[in-house]
């Protein structure tokens, strides 16, 4: 008997050589390259019926409108989708496990059965009892909503066939397998044939699927890259495990904007939206107390207002002081309390320094800069931040505060939350700010910043 032939794969790109390397010489990616069975040239593929001629049509002749859209009573989905599910679209969903994608998108799946007609729930992980029970726990209707307990991808077009549902969700890509391709199921070759099969069909019937993915440790999509690149769009879900904050954000979207950002609650009765999250975020704020102020992040296009809290100990003895973020990168704070020290004298290498951001989001923007040194500076000193006082502004490595994206808009939100000041860099003064009367205080340093914010002092301000 022959010698079964073996190609290596790339993880990344789905490129095959035939043998290994340390670099996949596509995509450049390092230790990226698994060993796979080689496909047997003399097995059929999959048998595919004749094709319909296609005519090209002028562009003024097409119809944008031809298939409305599919509406959910679920706001903040439906915005991140750019108004409902569009019939025919492939939608990719990915998240770390247990942070709620299969309870999102079984609720949505329920809904979506009221809307398109009968819904078919594709599941390789979970049996038909347990999706029962859940859908028991949360409180849903199943009546038009079939599960399918399958991972043979044959079957499940076949079922498809049978039932002709309105939507179809496979929960998750990686566990369903294409007989005929040699390789184990999750593999990038079966994730790639298993991903393009669905694709054909839900284009040919105009039928919607929803298909969850598998996340890395680096938080990435698991399978080969084409995958997102097949699908219509990606969604991601975020956020901590330890808090009932979850953030789902569009990376790629046909059908509407990837600036957007929904944000969900995780209860006993499933994934609720927020539809207004600032207000959530400052809930629990406590007034008066030193190390804390207000800033105002931009989620795509969404301003949310976030409490920056911090906390700054000296350190007992010899023990060497740490430092510690949760919610802003590590890096970052270690730039500000560098800055911090050198250029205005801030005794801090003696002292612990912790940073948190409240209700486990994670901000990368520079906007959080001053917010986030004026907290230090407030604990340091046992001197409160006003509480009508929100805060933005990026930090230079000379101390100089640098503006923000999007100001008004970020502004407006403090405003309409009943903010009075907001501290700003002088820059962002020069434009015309329509804030709802809310007195902007420009500083050009951030010296100026810290007089401002926590010694009492204003700067030359306007109000708008």
């Amino acid at each position: 008997m022959a010698k079964a032939k073996t190609v290596y794969v790339c993880s990344e790109c789905g490129a095959s050589q035939p043998r290994w390397a340390g670099q996949c010489d596509a995509c450049r990616a390092w230790n990226t390259l698994r060993e796979m069975r080689a496909p047997d040239g003399n097995r059929r593929g999959p048998v595919r019926g004749p094709l319909e001629p296609s005519h090209a049509l002028p562009l003024s002749a097409i119809d944008a409108d031809a298939a409305g859209r599919l509406v959910l009573p679920i706001g903040e989905l439906n915005r991140l989708l750019g108004g409902g599910i569009v019939p025919g679209s492939v939608i990719l969903l990915g998240g770390e496990p247990g942070i709620g994608k299969s309870t999102l998108v079984l609720q949505a799946a329920a809904l979506l059965a009221e809307v398109a007609g009968p819904v078919l729930y594709v599941s390789g992980e979970e049996s038909a009892q347990q999706l029962k029970l859940r859908a028991e726990r949360l409180g849903l209707d199943g009546d038009r909503l079939y599960v399918l307990s399958e991972t043979n991808l044959d079957a499940v077009l076949g079922e498809i066939d049978r039932l002709s549902p309105g939507a179809v969700v496979v929960d998750s890509i990686q566990t369903v397998y294409v007989p005929e391709v040699t390789s184990t199921a999750g593999s990038v070759t079966q994730v790639r044939e298993s991903a393009a099969k669905l694709m054909r069909v839900a284009k040919a019937r105009s039928l919607p699927m929803i298909l969850i993915g598998h996340v890395t440790k680096s938080g990435d999509l698991a399978g080969p890259r084409v995958l997102e690149h097949m699908v219509d769009v990606v969604l991601q879900l975020e956020g901590d495990r330890y808090h009932s904050y979850r953030l789902l954000r569009s990376v790629k979207n046909r059908f509407g904007s990837t600036n957007d950002v929904g944000v969900f609650e995780m209860r006993g009765e499933g994934m609720v939206e927020i539809p207004n999250p600032s207000e959530v975020f400052l809930a629990e704020r406590l007034a008066g107390a030193p190390g804390s102020c207000v800033t105002v992040t931009m989620e795509g296009t969404r301003p949310l207002l976030v409490e920056v809290q911090a906390l700054v100990s000296q350190v007992q003895g010899q023990v060497p002081p740490r430092r510690m973020a949760n919610g802003i990168d590590t890096n970052r704070l270690l730039l500000l309390v560098a800055v911090l020290a050198k250029r205005f004298g801030m005794p801090l290498g003696n002292a612990d320094v912790f940073v948190n951001v409240v209700g486990g989001m994670h901000i990368n923007e520079p906007a959080l800069d001053l917010a986030v040194a004026l907290a230090i500076v407030s604990s340091g000193r046992g001197a409160p931040v006003a509480d009508d006082l929100v805060i933005l502004g990026e930090i230079g490595l000379s101390g100089e505060l640098r503006s923000v994206g999007q100001i008004e808009r970020r502004l407006a939100e403090a405003a309409k939350f009943g903010y009075k000041r907001a501290l700003v860099p002088e820059g962002a003064l020069g434009r015309k700010l329509e804030t709802g009367g809310l007195k902007a205080i420009g500083a050009r340093t951030l010296g100026e910043a810290l007089d401002a914010g926590v010694g009492g002092r204003e700067e030359r301000g306007r109000a708008d």
